[in-house]
């Protein structure tokens, strides 16, 4: 259940108490900032969509698109080709060293792998119920999809194809994953409001992570150099949780309708989608563990998901975009100008 326009009493009393920033909800007033819609990539087509996945080294986005994936070029948004036959499809892992593509079928409940050149099919792998989320973890070159009914994670050693997926039971229904290429994969647990810690490397799960008062969490995002794992949650709250110790260290709060979450480490933005809003929150991380919210930018409502290309700075956003009455499948482009 996702939440309308509030702060709440809790809100502000948590933030007090644990040293974040507190302001009105993103949806109250637009500010000023750093960040702008730079550019609309129009797609079209008809279907809903997920997640989104950038390729920086080849300057590709991937968007998932109910039956399909179309791949884009970042640039001029051109269709360079789709991933056809992934059924509700929702997330989208690249292995680029296997020149592989995977992404997670929510309806067929499979896997699809991929060749990123061509874009055909090589294979299908077992998933469990409702494949979710879905990413690829370097340090142990394991693809991790988090099946939101089945409560489980499929896990898929890449250097070795032949091998059936790895099933890891967690419990609840499961979102957004990430990695800390370290050996540990973390994940939201959305109707337990937690975070679960996995080692990548045993596969096992090692803590269940309450992040009260952060409720309903969906999109992740993780600062690897100062160990700080960043949770979008359904009652308009960004929850800070430290790595280490796994307690939550502070919030800021955000719009309405979240379900994603991009860090860029170069500028310490973190910024939420708000879906229901049609804006997007954006936080600035202080090194020292101070978060303040810095602007709220007017994006397009239904925009609740979102990537980031680490190479440019810039988030990219699928949303419909309604020109002149006529509503089209596009991708915001969010940046700072110049």
């Amino acid at each position: 259940m996702k939440r309308g326009c509030r702060i709440s009493v809790w809100t502000v009393l948590t933030g007090i108490v644990m040293g974040s920033v507190v302001a009105w909800p993103a949806c109250a007033t637009a500010q000023t900032g750093p960040l702008q819609v730079l550019k609309t990539l129009k797609v079209g087509g008809p279907g809903g969509w997920d997640y989104l996945t950038v390729d920086s080294a080849t300057q590709r986005v991937y968007v998932s698109h109910a039956t399909h994936v179309m791949v884009l070029n970042l640039s001029t948004g051109t269709l360079i080709g789709e991933i056809p036959d992934t059924s509700g499809v929702h997330g989208i892992a690249l292995v680029p060293e296997r020149n592989e593509g995977f992404t997670s079928n929510g309806r067929e409940n499979t896997l699809t792998v991929f060749d990123l050149k061509t874009l055909k099919a090589l294979r299908m792998v077992p998933a469990g119920r409702n494949p979710d989320a879905i990413i690829y973890d370097p340090f142990t070159k394991k693809v991790f999809a988090f099946n939101g009914r089945s409560g489980d994670i499929t896990i898929v050693d890449t250097t070795a194809p032949d091998t059936a997926p790895v099933t890891l039971p967690v419990g609840g229904k499961l979102e957004s994953g990430v990695s800390d290429e370290a050996g540990h994969i973390y994940v939201n647990v959305e109707d337990k409001s937690e975070i679960v810690a996995v080692d990548s490397r045993e596969n096992k799960v090692l803590a269940h992570w309450p992040i009260a008062p952060g409720e309903e969490p969906t999109g992740l995002a993780i600062d690897r150099e100062h160990h700080r794992l960043f949770a979008g949650c359904g009652n308009q709250m960004m929850v800070v949780v430290d790595l280490e110790q796994g307690k939550v260290l502070t919030t800021a709060p955000v719009g309405s309708g979240v379900d994603g979450i991009a860090f860029d480490a170069a500028s310490g933005l973190i910024v939420t989608p708000n879906g229901r809003d049609g804006t997007l929150t954006v936080v600035k991380e202080d090194p020292a563990g101070t978060f303040k919210v810095v602007q709220t930018l007017k994006t397009a409502v239904g925009a609740r998901t979102i990537t980031s290309d680490p190479k440019t700075h810039r988030f990219y956003l699928p949303c419909n975009v309604t020109t002149n009455g006529v509503s089209e499948f596009s991708v915001l482009v969010v940046g700072v100008p110049g």
